[in-house]
C-alpha cells in the first residue's frame, strides 16, 4: 500500500501551560503568565459592540493598530509588522532569514518557539549556557561561527526571570558580527521598572540589525486572541509583508489591541499590582527555602534546592487543591522548580493559604 510522505521533524512540540484539572471545575490558573487583571473595560466594550462587521476580511496591513502603536512608542509605523500573537511574526522571521544548515543561537533555557520555528525550516540550534539562570554574554559570543545567523533572547527572559541590563544587551549587539540578526523579544518589557534596565525597542530603535518583539497577550490581557507585533528595518518588514498571510490579525483582535493600547490607567494598576503581589509573593516564598528570582515580570521562577520538599511533591499538592504552576521539566529541562505567574489578589492570597497548609503536614 502506498502512503504520502512527509518531512519528519526531529522536535518536541510545544506543551503549554495546563489549564485543566480532572474532576475539578473551579481552577486557579498560574500557569501561562497570563494577566492578572483581565482585560482593560475599554477593551470589554470595543469587542460587545455593535458595529464589528464579522462578515468582512479583516484589514491585512492592520493600519489603524500600527498608527497607533506607532503613537503609543514613538516609532515609525511603516518598521512594524502585527502578526497573531509574536509567535507568528517569529515564524516569519525563520522562514525569511533561515536555510538548512544555519545556526540559530538561543539561550538555554529560553522560550521554546525559537528552537521550534528554526528547526521547522531546518535550522541547526546552539544553546548557549546561563549562569546562574540568567543570559550569558560570554557564552553567546562562544557559540558564534560563520553559519550564525540568528540570535533569540527575550528579555526579561522565560523561564527564568532574569534580564540582561541595558549596558550588558548594547555590549552584546556590538560584540556580534553586523550579519547577525539579534532578535531581542520584549514580552514582559511593560512590567519591567528596574532602574538599570531598557527594552530592546528603546535601545534599538534604528539598528538595521536588531528586531524586536512585543506581544498583546501579556499585560494587555489579550492572549485568547492572538496578537502581537515586531519591529526592524524597512527592508526586514518590507520582505515578511510578502511571505505574511493575506489577513493574520482579525478584527475583533485588532480593535481589542487599538483600545487597550489607549487605557493607561489600566495599564498603570497592572504594573502596580505585579509589582506588589510579586514581592509580596517571593517574600512568603523565602520562608519556606524556595529561592526565586529578582522581580521582573509577571512571573516567578521558583528554586526548590534548598527547600525541604521537592518541586514535584509541591505541584501535585496544589493540584489537589485545583491550582496549576507551570512545570519546568516540560521543555525546558529545569528539574526541582516551578514557574509561578502572578493572579489576581483572590488568586495570589488563596496560593499562599494552600502553600502554608502544605507545609504544617
Amino acid at each position: 500500500m502506498t502512503t504520502i510522505k512527509f518531512r519528519k521533524i526531529d522536535i518536541d512540540a510545544y506543551k503549554p501551560g495546563k489549564s485543566s484539572i480532572r474532576k475539578l471545575k473551579k481552577i486557579i490558573k498560574l500557569s501561562a503568565n497570563e494577566s492578572a487583571l483581565g482585560v482593560s473595560a475599554r477593551v470589554k466594550k470595543v469587542i460587545s459592540g455593535k458595529n464589528l462587521n464579522l462578515f468582512r476580511y479583516p484589514d491585512g496591513k492592520s493600519k489603524e493598530l500600527r498608527n497607533q502603536i506607532s503613537k503609543k512608542f514613538q516609532c515609525d509605523k511603516e518598521k512594524i509588522i502585527c502578526g497573531a500573537g509574536s509567535d507568528e511574526v517569529i515564524q516569519m522571521l525563520c522562514q525569511l532569514f533561515l536555510k538548512p544548515k544555519d545556526e540559530v543561537i538561543v539561550p538555554q533555557f529560553s522560550f521554546l518557539m525559537y528552537r521550534i520555528y528554526a528547526k521547522i525550516v531546518g535550522a541547526k540550534v546552539i544553546f548557549a549556557k546561563e549562569k546562574k539562570f540568567k543570559i550569558s554574554i560570554p557564552e553567546i559570543i562562544k557559540k558564534v561561527t560563520k553559519k550564525t545567523k540568528i540570535i533569540f533572547l527575550a528579555n526579561p527572559n522565560n523561564p527564568t526571570g532574569t534580564y540582561l541590563t541595558k549596558i550588558e544587551l548594547i555590549k552584546l549587539r556590538k560584540k556580534l558580527r553586523k550579519n547577525i540578526l539579534l532578535v531581542v523579544d520584549d514580552a514582559y518589557a511593560e512590567y519591567m521598572k528596574n532602574l538599570d534596565y531598557k527594552s530592546g525597542l528603546d535601545l534599538f530603535k534604528n539598528k538595521e540589525n536588531v528586531f524586536i518583539l512585543r506581544t498583546f497577550s501579556k499585560i494587555y490581557g489579550l492572549s485568547s486572541l492572538r496578537v502581537g507585533w515586531g519591529y526592524g528595518s524597512k527592508k526586514i518588514i518590507n520582505a515578511l509583508n510578502i511571505i505574511k498571510p493575506p489577513f493574520n490579525v482579525n478584527e475583533v483582535a485588532q480593535k481589542a489591541a487599538i483600545e487597550s493600547l489607549k487605557d493607561n490607567k489600566f495599564i498603570s494598576r497592572s504594573i502596580k499590582h505585579n509589582i506588589f503581589y510579586a514581592t509580596k509573593l517571593r517574600d512568603f516564598l523565602n520562608n519556606y527555602d524556595i529561592n526565586s528570582n529578582k522581580v521582573s515580570a509577571n512571573f516567578l521562577l521558583l528554586d526548590f534546592t534548598k527547600c525541604k520538599l521537592k518541586a514535584k511533591f509541591f505541584y501535585k499538592k496544589l493540584k489537589t487543591k485545583g491550582i496549576i504552576l507551570r512545570s519546568t521539566e516540560d521543555g525546558y529541562k529545569m528539574k526541582n522548580m516551578l514557574r509561578l505567574t502572578i493572579g489576581s489578589k483572590k488568586e495570589n492570597l488563596k496560593f499562599m493559604q494552600v502553600t502554608k497548609s502544605i507545609f504544617k503536614r
